[in-house]
C-alpha cells in the first residue's frame, strides 16, 4: 500500500475547507493539486475531525491525469479492491487506465457503509456485504466527483453546467467544441456552493454503463503474481522482535508457567508475557522465539471443555430436540402443529455437521509498534476489520481511537476468522511490553487448529408434512447447537411456498471457541433443507426439479435459477453409468441453484464430484468474470469441507493439529469442470461470496441419494461413512 501523502494533521488555515452539503466534503490541498472527497453528512462535524485525524479521500487527482481511488473493504482474494473502485469510477466518468487503487484510511465515519441497524456505518468485509452495501456509497462519491468537476469546468469556461457533458476522463462542451482532460482541470478547481442530494435517479442508467458488467482485470493480480504484494507476514521493520503465545489445546483452560526463570535464559528471549489464556515469548528471532515456546513448561487448568467428547453429543442433542419445551423462535409462518395434524403424510430426520476449521492460507498475524509513551501506536494486520476499525487496540492501550492508525494489508484467507481480532489484541499486549519496538505476532498452524474458532457442531431436526396430493404444507427445523445465529442462520425458507413453517433454535454450550465460517450457519442448514425435500420427492416418485418449481412458483428469481441450472446441466438426461446429479438451492444474498453430478467407489467408499454447474442472480454483476471465480472458489471450498474436513474434540482437547491429520481437498480431486451462468438483472447488488458454498452439501447428498437410494446425513461425508451407509 502506498504511503498517502495528503493529510490534515493541523489547523485548516494550511489547507482550505470549502462547505458543502451532506454527502460529500472537499479539502484542496495548498498547492492546488487535489480535491479529497469525503463522505460526510454533516460538514461542520467533518472540520472538527478533520482536526483530530489523518484524513484522505476518496479520490486524488493529479495534473497527468492519475486518479487514485481509495478502496475502504478488505481484500481477501473477493476482488472488492477491483469491484468498488470501478464502481466509483463509473459515475465519475473515470478513464480506467489512469486509475490506481489503494487502502482507504481505517476511519468508518468517512469511508463506511450503511451497518445492520439504522444509523451505524461499518467498515466489516464479511456476510458477502461488501458490493452490496457500497453500491450506493460509491457511486454516489462517484458521481458527486464528477459533478465537482463540471462544476469547475464550467466556472473556468464560462458556460452553463448544463451544457457540459464528460467522457473518459474528460469534460467537452459541445456548443464550443472545448474539451478538456480531467487532469489539466486540477488547476482550476472550485468548489459549489451546495452539492446536489444525488438519489438513485440522478446516477446512470444501468444500460449506460461502460466499465460495471465489462471484463476488467482485477487490479491486485499483477503484484500477487509477481510477488511484490505486501500480506502482513511480509513486512519487516527496523529493530522488529518476534513473539509468539503458547495456548494449550484446551479452549478457556489458564496457565501457570513453572520453568521462567530457565527461559528467559534461553538465548535470544527478550521477555514472557502472561496472559489469561496463554503464555507469550518474545524474542530476537522467530526461531528463538519458537524454540522457547517449545520449552515451556506449564499447569492448565481445567476448564468449561473438560471431558467434552465433540462425538458423544448426536445422541444428547437429539434428546434436546425432542425435548417439550421450544427454543428460541428463528421464523414462524402459519401453524405447523396444525399442518402436522392434517397430514396426509409426515417426514422426520436428523441432520449432524462436525466442527470446521477455516483453513485460511496465510497464518494469523499482525505487526503493532506502540510509541515509548505509550500513548499512539500503529497496527500493520489483514483483518476483515470490524466494528472498530482501529480493531480494540486504543481500549486496549488506553488511548484515543485517533492515536492508533491500522495500516490494512492483503489477507492470504478470511473467511470470517479475521473478522475476530484476538490475535491483533495479542500482539498489542506484546508491543506493549516492549515498546517502542515493533512486534511481531505468528500463530503457527498449529495454534490456529488446536487454538481456532470453529464452524459450530449441530443436529437439525426436520419434520415435513403432506397432504393427499403430495404437497408440503408444513416444515419444521429445530437447529440445537451453540452460537445463535452462526447455527441458526439459513434455516428459512422464504424462496419455498410452503404455508406453514416453524424455524428454531436450541442452545447448547461446551466452551468451545466458534466463529462465522464462510456461508455461516447457511451451510448446515441448507443442506439439512435441500436433502430433506429429495427425501420426500424420492418418497413420492417424484422429480427434484419438478418439485421445486412447484414450491418455487411465488419466486420468478430463483425459479428462474431452477430452470436455467436445469438447462445448462441437462437435468433431463440420463447420467454416464455410475454417476447421477443431485440438485440444491441456496440464498445467501444472491439466489442461486446448483447441480452436481457425482460417482462412488463402493469399495472405498470415496465419493468423487466430476460436474458442477450453477444458475445464480446476484442483481447487477460489476466484475462477471469474478464472480465465477467466486462461486467456482465457493464450490471447491464446499467439496472440501463436505467430503473431508473435520474438527473432533475429546476430553476437550482438539485432537487435529496441521493438515496430515486435517485433509483439505486435493487438486486431482476438484471436478472436471464448474460452470456458472449468471442471470442479468438490474436488481441492487447482492454477494456472490458465500452463495455457492452451502449448495455443495444438499447437491451432493441428493446426487448420493439417486444413485443409490441411500441418505447421507452426517457431515462431512468421510470414506468410512459412505461404506456404512452403503452397508446398511
Amino acid at each position: 500500500m502506498k504511503k498517502n501523502d495528503t493529510k490534515i494533521t493541523d489547523t485548516l488555515g494550511r489547507r482550505k475547507f470549502l462547505k458543502s452539503s451532506g454527502g460529500a466534503v472537499l479539502f484542496i490541498g495548498a498547492s492546488g493539486l487535489l480535491p479529497n472527497f469525503l463522505s460526510c453528512t454533516d460538514a461542520k462535524g467533518m472540520q472538527g475531525n478533520a482536526k483530530k485525524h489523518d484524513i484522505t479521500s476518496w479520490v486524488r487527482i493529479t495534473e497527468d491525469g492519475q486518479i487514485t481511488i481509495y478502496n475502504p473493504a478488505a481484500e481477501m482474494g473477493q476482488g472488492s479492491m477491483t469491484a468498488l473502485p470501478v464502481i466509483f469510477a463509473e459515475e465519475m466518468d473515470a478513464d480506467w487506465s489512469k486509475v490506481n487503487v489503494e487502502f482507504s484510511p481505517q476511519e468508518s465515519d468517512i469511508y463506511g457503509s450503511p451497518g445492520w441497524q439504522p444509523g451505524t456505518k461499518l467498515m466489516f468485509t464479511v456476510g458477502s456485504r461488501t458490493t452490496n452495501s457500497y453500491y450506493t456509497v460509491m457511486r454516489n462519491a462517484g458521481a458527486q466527483a464528477r459533478h465537482v468537476l463540471l462544476h469547475s469546468a464550467a466556472n473556468h469556461w464560462g458556460v452553463p453546467l448544463e451544457e457540459l457533458t464528460t467522457g473518459s476522463s474528460e469534460i467537452m462542451h459541445e456548443k464550443s467544441g472545448k474539451k478538456i482532460r480531467y487532469g489539466a482541470l486540477v488547476p482550476y478547481l472550485t468548489m459549489p456552493e451546495t452539492l446536489p442530494d444525488l438519489t438513485e435517479g440522478a446516477l446512470k442508467d444501468p444500460k449506460d454503463f461502460k466499465l460495471i458488467g465489462s471484463q476488467i482485470p482485477r487490479t491486485e493480480i499483477p503484484e500477487k503474481v509477481d510477488g511484490s504484494a505486501q500480506f502482513a507476514i511480509d513486512l519487516r521493520l527496523p529493530d522488529m522482535v518476534y513473539g509468539v503465545l503458547e495456548r494449550g489445546a484446551l479452549h478457556g483452560a489458564k496457565p501457570t508457567l513453572t520453568n521462567e526463570a530457565n527461559i528467559l535464559a534461553m538465548e535470544g528471549v527478550l521477555k514472557i508475557v502472561p496472559f489469561d489464556h496463554a503464555i507469550g515469548v518474545v524474542a530476537m528471532t522467530l526461531e528463538a522465539a519458537l524454540k522457547a515456546k517449545k520449552a515451556l513448561d506449564i499447569q492448565w487448568s481445567d476448564a468449561q471443555a473438560t471431558g467434552f467428547n465433540s462425538q458423544d453429543m448426536y445422541p444428547i442433542y437429539a434428546q434436546m430436540a425432542s425435548a417439550p419445551e421450544k427454543g428460541s423462535t428463528v421464523n414462524e409462518v402459519g401453524n405447523v402443529d396444525q399442518a402436522f395434524r392434517t397430514a396426509a403424510k409426515t417426514y422426520e430426520a436428523d441432520f449432524k455437521n462436525d466442527y470446521v476449521y477455516h483453513a485460511q492460507m496465510e497464518p494469523l498475524n499482525a505487526v503493532i509498534q506502540v510509541a515509548a509513551d505509550g500513548q499512539s501506536a500503529e497496527v500493520w494486520v489483514g483483518s476483515q476489520q470490524g466494528a472498530d476499525t482501529k480493531l480494540g487496540i486504543p481500549d486496549l492501550l488506553g488511548i484515543p481511537h485517533e492515536a492508533v492508525n491500522v495500516h490494512l494489508q492483503y489477507l492470504g484467507g478470511g473467511f470470517g476468522r479475521r473478522s475476530m481480532n484476538d490475535f491483533v489484541l495479542e500482539c498489542g499486549r506484546l508491543a506493549q511490553e516492549m515498546a517502542p519496538k515493533p512486534v511481531k505476532l505468528l500463530w503457527t498452524r498449529e495454534d490456529d487448529v488446536t487454538y481456532g474458532c470453529y464452524r459450530p457442531l449441530t443436529l437439525q431436526r426436520l419434520k415435513v408434512s403432506a397432504n393427499a396430493q403430495g404437497d408440503i404444507t408444513g416444515f419444521s427445523h429445530c437447529v440445537v447447537g451453540d452460537g445463535g445465529n452462526l447455527v441458526a442462520s439459513g434455516a428459512r425458507n422464504d424462496h419455498y411456498a410452503i404455508p406453514n413453517q416453524w424455524v428454531e433454535w436450541r442452545e447448547a454450550s461446551h466452551g468451545v471457541r466458534l466463529k462465522h465460517w464462510r456461508s455461516v450457519g447457511h451451510g448446515p442448514n441448507k443442506f439439512a433443507i435441500e436433502a430433506m425435500l429429495d427425501e420426500v420427492a424420492h418418497d413420492q416418485g417424484t422429480d427434484p426439479v419438478a418439485l421445486r418449481r412447484k414450491l418455487m412458483a411465488d419466486s420468478p428469481r430463483a425459479l428462474a435459477t431452477l430452470n436455467k441450472v436445469a438447462e445448462i446441466s441437462n437435468w433431463d438426461a440420463p447420467s454416464p453409468e455410475g454417476r447421477a446429479k443431485g440438485v440444491a438451492f441456496v440464498e445467501h444474498g444472491s439466489l442461486g441453484t446448483g447441480v452436481c453430478e457425482i460417482s462412488v467407489d463402493r469399495n472405498t467408499g470415496k465419493i468423487n464430484v466430476h460436474h458442477f454447474w450453477i444458475a445464480l442472480d446476484a442483481g447487477v454483476v460489476v466484475q462477471p468474470d469474478n464472480v465465477k471465480a467466486q462461486m467456482e472458489g465457493g464450490i471447491i471450498m464446499g467439496i472440501s469441507s463436505v467430503l473431508k474436513e473435520q474438527i473432533t474434540i475429546v476430553d476437550g482437547q482438539v485432537q487435529q493439529s496441521n493438515y496430515d491429520n486435517y485433509p483439505l481437498l486435493r487438486m486431482q480431486e476438484v471436478p472436471d469442470s464448474i460452470e456458472t451462468v449468471i442471470i442479468p438483472s438490474a436488481e441492487h447488488p447482492e454477494g456472490v461470496g458465500e452463495t455457492a458454498t452451502p449448495m455443495v452439501a444438499g447437491a451432493i447428498a441428493n446426487a448420493f441419494l439417486k444413485l443409490t437410494g441411500k441418505r447421507l446425513r452426517h457431515l462431512p461425508f468421510t470414506p468410512d461413512r459412505v461404506l456404512e451407509v452403503l452397508n446398511s
